[in-house]
């Protein structure tokens, strides 16, 4: 019997097909999984990576509130065009600690993932109210009521614990003091502001909103935007990237 002959007996038998495809489904499959099981970790160690701070962690939880990865990714692809207009692309260890990642699956607006630093708090402010006044074309809905909104302060501490359920690494202190630490990214004249730093480095300390006698869900919101990108120094990345 010819090779073809035989392939028309699995064609017409549909059990015979059925068999076949879960056989081929399950070998890929074990294939694929099987190294899994011998790497400790999936995710390449880059240095400068860190959790967030407790004010950050907030505003991401309102950024997560109001929907903005409906609109803005967080995750720069390795193509010229967009290392060109975002900069570096994104590192799978940007996202480690991210529960759920913001990668985002549309691009209404830019992309995210290296706005820290790159404006101003004011313009941030400024943006997240009236994005117009900003961007005349601009279809982005305004959160004027960011800035008048108090921070909810209370479940800091269970948050950060249940985020170390999952694999983030807050130690005891950073739970023990997140309270305080919260407060105090948002003023750098409080008597916490040199240990939070010490707690998570890189930390901006800083009034975000402009309001020094409040905290705000806008303080935490531009709290977070301007970490976005700043914990990694890709310029040892493109030095290596040169010296090959």
């Amino acid at each position: 019997m010819s090779f073809w002959k035989r392939h028309q007996i699995v064609e017409k038998n549909s059990i015979l097909l059925i068999i076949g495809i879960l056989l081929v489904i399950a070998v890929g499959g074990f294939v694929e999984i099987t190294p899994l099981f011998y790497l400790k970790s999936t995710i390449e160690k880059v240095d400068g990576m860190r959790p967030y701070t407790p004010l950050e962690l907030a505003g991401r939880n309102i950024y997560v509130r109001e929907g903005c990865y409906l609109c803005h990714s967080q995750m720069i692809r390795p193509l010229r065009d967009e290392i060109e207009r975002y900069g570096h692309y994104s590192l799978a260890a940007e996202s480690m600690f991210d529960h759920p990642f913001q990668w985002g699956s549309k691009r209404t607006g830019p992309d995210l993932a290296r706005v820290g630093g790159k404006y101003s708090d004011e313009w941030h402010v400024t943006h997240l109210v009236n994005p117009r006044a900003i961007v005349p074309q601009s279809v982005m809905p305004g959160y004027p009521f960011l800035a008048e909104t108090d921070l909810e302060v209370t479940g800091v501490v269970e948050h950060l614990s249940t985020s170390r359920v999952v694999g983030v690494p807050y130690s005891d202190e950073q739970i023990a003091n997140a309270a305080a630490d919260l407060k105090a990214q948002a003023d750098p004249d409080s008597d916490g502001a040199d240990a939070l730093q010490k707690r998570y480095p890189k930390a901006v300390v800083r009034n975000f909103d402009g309001k020094a006698q409040r905290l705000t869900e806008m303080d935490a919101l531009v709290a977070y935007l301007q970490m976005l990108g700043t914990l990694v120094d890709f310029k040892l990345y493109n030095e290596k990237a040169n010296l090959r």
